[in-house]
């Protein structure tokens, strides 16, 4: 087994069990592979001996793993820096929530000992891609993980969003912005917004407005086979386009459209990894301070 090492330092990274877990491997006589950011970090904190530094994902597509160290928000750019290149993604929570992690620092040893025998699932979960006309995404990863959002760029403005169903005109939303969220981003900024919570396996999207200026305007589920397109209108013509966690600005005479990707992003999971588990005790899904 090989492994690609991917990370952001956080307060709560645990530098001894990071420790432990490298003298674990070099132990095992498993090839490890650094990012050079997270390098730079690491580097200082203890000795590594020879480690092998990737800056780019094709140096790294020989590995059977990338294990992310981080919260959500680096597992997510973890995604979008593997892309199409079906690199499996182990996420070890050193952040606050850690909702897409599969491990914690502590328990590196006996997960990756498990890994060795072939214990591992891998999970696909599907992603989204987005187009623009005229095109706006030269320098922008098209792809998505959680949700796309048109968001207003103005505080003191609401914006229209006329939306279509694979050309199917379905409603216009006057509001601060809608997003179309993945079965896996239902529990992020969709279930902030009041979305519901939806099964990674589902097949479907959820378009989510953000705070609609009408009571009779609710999230809608669709299935993912189909395409989403808007045309934006605002008083300052301008609006916000996020991919996670990435935003440009674009004029409203950009037309946008947004369909499954046809890559999805592969997760490391573990028998005992249960998501309805995962559910309480990450979300405190289902607590009642009476019991």
């Amino acid at each position: 087994m090989k492994l690609a090492i991917f990370g952001k330092p956080t307060q709560k990274t645990d530098l001894q069990a990071i420790q432990q877990f490298f003298d674990y491997l070099h132990h095992k006589n498993v090839p490890l592979f650094i990012h050079e950011t997270y390098f730079q970090f690491l580097k200082d904190k203890f000795y590594l001996e020879n480690p092998n530094i990737f800056s780019k994902i094709m140096e790294v597509t020989h590995c059977d793993y990338l294990f992310c160290f981080g919260g959500d928000g680096t597992i997510i750019d973890a995604v979008h820096f593997i892309g199409n290149h079906h690199l499996p993604i182990l996420g070890v929570n050193v952040g606050r929530l850690g909702f897409l992690a599969s491990a914690n620092l502590q328990d590196l040893t006996s997960i990756t000992e498990q890994l060795l025998h072939n214990a591992g699932i891998i999970e696909e979960r599907t992603m989204l891609e987005t187009f623009t006309e005229p095109n706006k995404m030269d320098n922008m990863v098209p792809f998505a993980l959680n949700e796309v959002t048109i968001h207003k760029s103005q505080t003191m403005e609401m914006i229209t969003l006329h939306t279509y169903v694979n050309g199917e005109f379905l409603n216009s939303y006057w509001c601060d912005g809608v997003m179309i969220s993945t079965s896996t981003g239902s529990t992020a900024y969709s279930l902030a917004c009041g979305g519901p919570i939806i099964m990674p396996s589902s097949g479907v999207f959820v378009i989510t407005p953000i705070a609609p200026h009408s009571l009779t305007v609710r999230p809608f589920i669709i299935p993912n086979n189909v395409v989403v397109s808007f045309e934006v209108e605002s008083r300052s013509g301008t609006a916000f386009l996020a991919l996670d966690n990435r935003t440009i600005e674009i004029d409203t005479s950009v037309n946008i459209a947004i369909k499954k990707a046809k890559h999805s992003a592969k997760f490391v999971s573990l028998p005992d990894r249960h998501y309805f588990k995962i559910l309480r005790t990450r979300l405190n899904w289902g607590l009642d301070s009476r019991n």
